[in-house]
């Protein structure tokens, strides 16, 4: 499993107790938060992934995803709640969250949820002549233009683009790296986010595109 510095946001003293214990001995670094602000405040560059609970006691735990997004923080974010509606979901998949944990949970699934996230979580790439580069640190895409920066989809469904000039990616398989496992996305949803894709490889002065490979996939060119 890779290892992590951990941010684990929960207000519930006993549970936050436990999932904290669980992810020291499965070797991760982890620090801990009771609420929003301090979520907040306790941000660091290292931060590999956040367990964020939404029902915090000075604020919803999508508004603070939100706003660690809007401070460039592109790592991971997994929501614990014991909202387990369809609209609580993507609600929080809107808010920038990457996977969701209905309580009452298993610490099993929690520890399976956050190794799947930590894998897919890219390092920077190197596009070498897509003449780009992503940057996780900053969640942006850098090229002659300057930097631009990305949505936490935007940027899943860039990296194995860019880990493959040249080469389609399929539909499927992009699907895969942008959304979590069981969310339910139309090809018209992709279509749309590779669409903003393109602007911002425009801005970004890239000189590479995305060309479509009709009704397969896309590849960067």
């Amino acid at each position: 499993m890779t290892r992590a510095h951990v941010l684990v946001v929960e207000d519930d003293h006993s549970l936050r107790d436990v999932v904290a214990r669980a992810l020291r001995e499965e070797g991760h670094r982890v620090t801990t938060a009771v609420d929003g602000a301090g979520a907040l405040a306790t941000m660091a560059p290292d931060i590999g992934a956040v367990i964020l609970d939404i029902g915090l006691s000075d604020s919803d735990g999508r508004d603070v995803c939100h706003a660690m997004r809007a401070k460039g923080f592109g790592a991971p974010v997994l929501f614990l709640t014991a909202l387990g509606g369809m609209a609580d979901r993507l609600t929080g998949f809107a808010a920038g969250g990457d996977d969701y944990l209905a309580k009452p949970f298993h610490l099993a699934e929690l520890i399976a949820r956050l190794g799947a996230l930590l894998r897919r979580a890219p390092a920077v790439l190197d596009g070498g002549t897509a003449g780009i580069t992503l940057d996780p640190a900053t969640h942006a895409v850098v090229g002659p233009g300057g930097r631009v920066a990305l949505t936490p989809t935007e940027f899943r469904l860039l990296a194995p683009l860019l880990a493959a000039p040249g080469v389609v990616v399929r539909r499927r398989d992009l699907r895969r790296a942008g959304w979590p496992d069981g969310a339910i996305v139309h090809d018209n949803t992709l279509d749309q986010y590779v669409t903003k894709l393109r602007r911002k490889l425009v801005q970004a002065g890239a000189p590479c595109s995305l060309e479509a490979a009709r009704g397969v996939g896309y590849r960067l060119t």
